[in-house]
């Protein structure tokens, strides 16, 4: 689970390493919950929403990503609501 963070919008992959392919992605540009803000609700309703297309695609446990930011705030909410959803780190 990869995650990148702009100041627009949240962006989160599920990534095969091994294979080399995206399995499934989420993000605020999505008309799923296109208009969310990449705020700290954004990124919780994020989570959730990531949560849901990784168990779609059969993914219940992933290696985390933070892509290099810290985990608190966006990146800490987001883990959060995708555990409660959920995934298993």
């Amino acid at each position: 689970m990869s995650v990148c963070l702009t100041g627009k919008h949240i962006y989160v992959q599920f990534i095969d390493d091994v294979a080399g392919k995206t399995l499934a992605s989420a993000s605020t540009v999505i008309a799923d919950i296109k208009g969310t803000k990449a705020n700290l609700a954004g990124a919780k309703k994020l989570g959730a929403l990531a949560a849901e297309k990784a168990k779609a695609s059969n993914i219940t446990e992933v290696v985390f990503d933070r892509g290099g930011n810290q985990f608190h705030g966006r990146v800490k909410a987001l883990a959060d609501a995708a555990r409660e959803a959920g995934l298993k780190f």
